[in-house]
């Protein structure tokens, strides 16, 4: 390595403690990859995790632009060299990719390559991935930590040097990909968990609810011709059992509807739910956001759920008419506040208040992701709900 023993160890040293610091495998992906490209001075890398109909499930490049990456189309079949080494499960080194017979093309958007070092992933005897690199950096002037190198005549730019340390990420990134890939797993061994017991609450809740809404039902229309005006009070009394019975369906629903954070993200999934509240009720729903990028999934998730529960009793129990919601940076942290003006309830009753409103759902939630929840409210005065979570 050019920057020298010490150098060179420490670099590496980073480079696999980034890729364990990681649960989610897309971040875990996104930590390899660029690990590779800066360790090995390429211009391009990428890593495909394949499927089993013959594509990649997931496929993370970098020093490639999003507005280049979305010109060059569809993600990459398995064929040409890379099917060679998902197949057979070996390292290929190529003075210029585009001269291999087994070479294919690419797409007219595609960046152009030569030199090529590509190693498989494996899990065991299983290939979980493919990493490679292209064009290999050589600057003519340079100076430390880049000293000038020239591509040996007919060969490729990477060394066995580099081949070597690439396969020392390739073992690690196994390991790394590997738990994370354990941690989603176990995560949605939980959820499934999580949904079977909201099933079984919105059983019994909701079957209760019934019951009742059947028998006063039946009280009604036993007093309909002898005695009308208990009759109507009975009547009055299923229209709010009816009432009851689909919130507790639609509170049921959002928690087992699986939010559209995978695709769109935290801000765009806020954004649609806030407009769609917005038309639903007769209060102003309102949503900004300034400077929050991606989070990792768990807290994008706690401020998703802590922002539909402080919406829904905003929205159901504090006879707002407008609520704002925003989420912007403060620091190193990403802050998520709700704003309502309806009647608000006095702090001091906070252990009565706090299981109505689902202040203890909430405070769980935050301090689930390592952050934190203050509540502002006072009688006539609205309420403001506040978590902070780390990054973004």
């Amino acid at each position: 390595m050019s920057e020298g023993p010490r150098s060179g160890l420490a670099a590496v040293s980073s480079a696999l403690l980034a890729m364990s610091r990681h649960l989610e495998v897309r971040d875990v992906l996104k930590t390899i990859v660029a690990s590779a490209r800066e360790l090995l001075d390429a211009q391009y890398a990428a890593l495909g995790v394949p499927d089993d109909h013959g594509g990649f499930a997931q496929f993370v490049v970098d020093g490639v632009t999003d507005q280049q990456w979305r010109a060059i189309g569809p993600l990459p079949r398995q064929h040409g060299i890379l099917a060679s080494m998902l197949q057979e499960a070996r390292p290929e080194r190529l003075a210029d990719v585009r001269k291999d017979p087994r070479f294919e093309g690419w797409p007219s958007a595609h960046p152009d390559m030569s030199d090529f070092l590509g190693l498989p992933i494996r899990d065991g005897d299983e290939v979980i991935g493919a990493l490679f690199l292209a064009n290999k950096l050589r600057p003519v002037g340079g100076s430390p930590p880049h000293p000038p190198r020239e591509k040996p005549e007919g060969g490729c730019g990477f060394t066995e040097e580099d081949e070597d340390l690439l396969a020392i990420l390739a073992q690690h990134a196994a390991i790394a990909l590997t738990n994370a890939r354990l941690y989603e797993r176990s995560r949605e061994l939980t959820i499934a968990e999580e949904r079977s017991r909201l099933a079984h609450e919105l059983h019994d809740a909701v079957a209760q609810k019934l019951f009742s809404l059947r028998l006063t039902a039946q009280a009604a229309a036993a007093l309909v011709d002898r005695d009308p005006s208990r009759a109507k009070g009975e009547l009055q009394q299923v229209a709010a059992l009816a009432a009851e019975a689909a919130d507790e369906l639609r509170a049921a629903v959002v928690e087992l509807r699986p939010a559209a954070l995978d695709e769109d993200g935290l801000v765009a999934t806020l954004r649609t739910q806030v407009q769609v509240l917005d038309r639903a009720h007769t209060a102003r729903v309102t949503f900004t956001s300034h400077g929050v990028r991606a989070l990792p999934a768990a807290q994008e998730e706690a401020l998703l759920r802590v922002a539909q529960e402080a919406l829904h009793n905003a929205l159901r129990h504090s006879g707002a008419q407008h609520v704002d919601v925003t989420l912007h940076k403060r620091g190193p942290d990403t802050v998520l506040r709700v704003t309502d003006d309806g009647s608000g309830f006095d702090p001091s009753a906070i252990r009565r208040a706090g299981r109505h409103l689902g202040l203890v759902s909430m405070r769980d939630r935050a301090s689930g992701v390592g952050g934190g929840l203050t509540v502002e409210s006072a009688p006539g005065k609205g309420t403001t709900i506040e978590m902070e979570a780390p990054g973004g």
